[in-house]
């Protein structure tokens, strides 16, 4: 059984993600190449391309993040880590052709607004804390396992 260590409020959700909306205006109004519908001002339709290039970055670092970072560990090793970088700035660059209004012109263009995009979301870590999960294993007859040496209600496994 997997369950929260403390509360996560909705509203963090939904903080992050408007930090990362945020990180997608700087790196429209910072990098010349990136830009969205109604980047000039925040109107409906840009705030629609903002929610779904957020939704869709968001889906992308849950589902495919993990398979690529798998699939070029060794780049990712060689390179000392900024080969994750390139992963950030492809799965940016991806964002642009799926959504409609978003555009990124080449692949500098999506590294320095991946870039900008990932600092925004570190600092939004930073600021509301990150998430941690507590694991609880059950044996036989439901009861929760500990050590003998130990005498601990749950293990903790921080993911």
């Amino acid at each position: 059984m997997v369950s929260s260590e403390r509360a996560m409020p909705w509203w963090r959700n939904v903080l992050r993600w408007g930090m990362i909306a945020l990180g997608v205006v700087i790196s429209a109004r910072l990098v010349p190449g990136i830009s969205y519908t109604g980047s000039d001002s925040l109107g409906p339709h840009g705030l629609i391309t903002l929610a779904l290039v957020v939704f869709v970055l968001t889906v992308l670092n849950i589902v495919f993040k993990p398979l690529l970072v798998l699939f070029t560990c060794p780049f990712v090793l060689l390179t000392l880590g900024l080969g994750l970088l390139v992963i950030n700035a492809l799965l940016f660059w991806f964002t642009s052709w799926v959504v409609p209004g978003f555009h990124v012109v080449d692949f500098w263009s999506a590294f320095w607004g991946a870039l900008i995009v990932s600092l925004m979301s570190l600092l939004a870590n930073r600021w509301l804390g990150q998430r941690r999960f507590v694991a609880r294993t059950r044996g036989l007859g439901g009861r929760v396992k500990s050590s003998p040496a130990r005498r601990r209600e749950d293990d903790v496994i921080d993911v």
